[in-house]
């Protein structure tokens, strides 16, 4: 008879708590979307000066992911969680008081700095909690569903908040959560850091950072203003010496903030660009069905995104899927057949016409494509965290994260871009053309990070079903 495991008391309490972080984090991601305009008109943003709303938040969840991934495994995981919640309720205490656009901003960097932080640190506390294997599988599992619930229900929430209370509460509904958390965090979170500590690699930590800032503003900027804009490009560019010079800085450091050894294990390559792939094909994809449904079927805003309600649902059901594809067939294949399966659904979308009666296929095609895409993210994290060492799991979690951030900072400027082009005017029939050509590229992205998985032979077995 078959011994089912099962999580102890002090599992179950800490997986609770740091799903709980997480889906307010997801959930922060895409909360104040529907509400810029109201915002800026309340504090006094010029149209123009709204997107900096988001990329301030943007720039400094991504920019400093992995220095932060990196500082939880030498100073203490439970420290910087805690630590980055505390920052989280006083940015959103600050952003929800605020009444200039100076405190407002700031607010929104210190909820980006907060996300850096309490991401990476929380994974990292997962994974060091569960073993590897299936108990570590199922609360991936479940943090990956939560996570994309939270993407969703942010921005429905944000237009239920906005339209009954105010936007204001947008801020403030994080701050009670960060009380919880920090209450009952000391008691039930173990921390874990190694016995002699390493010195930080400084020069490593300024020129990733300062590359990775550079490169999601040039990203960011590209999406809002095209990549003929010379600030993006020239941010871009910067962005990669940087981030070459930090590699150069990384073959020369005693201890250097993203050890060799680290990028030597074939799964955490492979799994971290599949990864940021199916981050940037499924966050683009709701940008290029956003853009259907306003300019082309007419929907207001908050209808707009109820209908991604039904993807909501279908990204749940496949992180709680996922363990199970993945006992059965491995972690590598279950990327595979996530990203076959969601090109297979994507493909149907290029068919949507200017009639309301296409939401059908809409709704059917982003469910089934929601459920194969939180298959592949999970079986990715597991790669991506898979044979690497205790001492070591802030920084491949933190290596996740930084997928997980680029992949949804690149995806829509690209994809954009590639609409843009294919649109012959700016009219309904006009738009549907970009987008369903945006939406071939977006399919075929999908079909070719399948392959990528399938011909890579460097995941361990016992973990990637290869």
């Amino acid at each position: 008879m078959t011994t089912v495991e099962a999580p102890t008391t002090r599992q179950r309490l800490t997986l609770a708590l740091l799903l709980t972080a997480s889906f307010t984090l997801a959930v922060d991601f895409s909360i104040l979307t529907v509400a810029l305009p109201e915002i800026g008109a309340d504090v006094g943003f010029a149209l123009d000066d709204l997107q900096w709303i988001a990329t301030a938040f943007a720039l400094c969840a991504a920019g400093c992911t992995l220095l932060f991934g990196r500082v939880a495994d030498l100073f203490g995981r439970r420290r910087l969680f805690l630590s980055g919640m505390a920052l989280l309720g006083a940015g959103s205490l600050a952003g929800g008081l605020a009444t200039d656009p100076v405190l407002l901003l700031a607010a929104r960097v210190a909820q980006g700095l907060a996300t850096a932080a309490v991401t990476p640190a929380a994974l990292s506390l997962l994974t060091t909690a569960f073993p590897e294997g299936r108990l570590r599988d199922r609360a991936l599992g479940l943090n990956g569903a939560l996570m994309a619930a939270g993407f969703t229900t942010g921005a429905v929430l944000g237009g239920l908040l906005t339209d009954l209370l105010s936007w204001r509460w947008a801020f403030l509904v994080n701050v009670p959560v960060a009380v919880a958390v920090l209450v009952l965090g000391p008691s039930v979170l173990k921390e874990s850091r190694p016995a002699t500590r390493p010195r930080l690699d400084v020069p490593g930590a300024v020129t990733v950072t300062l590359g990775l800032l550079a490169l999601v503003f040039g990203l960011t900027r590209a999406g809002a203003h095209g990549w003929t804009d010379t600030l993006a490009l020239v941010s871009v560019a910067a962005g990669l010496v940087l981030v070459t010079l930090f590699q150069a800085i990384e073959r020369r450091v005693q201890a250097p903030l993203l050890p060799v050894r680290v990028l030597r294990l074939g799964s955490v390559r492979t799994a971290n660009l599949a990864g940021l792939l199916a981050f940037a094909t499924e966050t683009s994809l709701v940008f290029l069905l956003t853009l259907y449904l306003q300019k082309v079927l007419g929907f207001p805003p908050l209808a707009a995104g109820l209908a991604f309600a039904v993807l909501g649902i279908g990204t749940v059901l496949g992180g709680v899927r996922a363990p199970k594809v993945i006992a059965r067939v491995g972690a590598r294949r279950a990327v595979v057949l996530g990203m076959t399966a969601q090109a297979v659904a994507t493909v149907p979308l290029v068919l949507l016409g200017e009639s309301r009666t296409w939401l059908v296929l809409l709704l059917v095609a982003t469910f089934v494509g929601g459920v194969a895409n939180l298959v592949a993210i999970v079986g990715f994290m597991v790669l991506a965290t898979a044979g690497v060492p205790d001492a070591d799991q802030g920084l491949a979690t933190g290596l996740a994260t930084l997928s997980q951030q680029i992949g949804i900072t690149l995806g829509i400027p690209v994809l954009s871009a590639v609409a843009t082009a294919a649109m012959p005017a700016a009219t309904g029939a006009g738009i549907l053309s970009g987008v369903t050509t945006a939406i071939w590229v977006n399919a075929a992205l999908c079909a070719a990070t399948a392959v990528l998985m399938a011909s890579d032979r460097s995941a361990r077995p016992d973990s990637a079903g290869a």
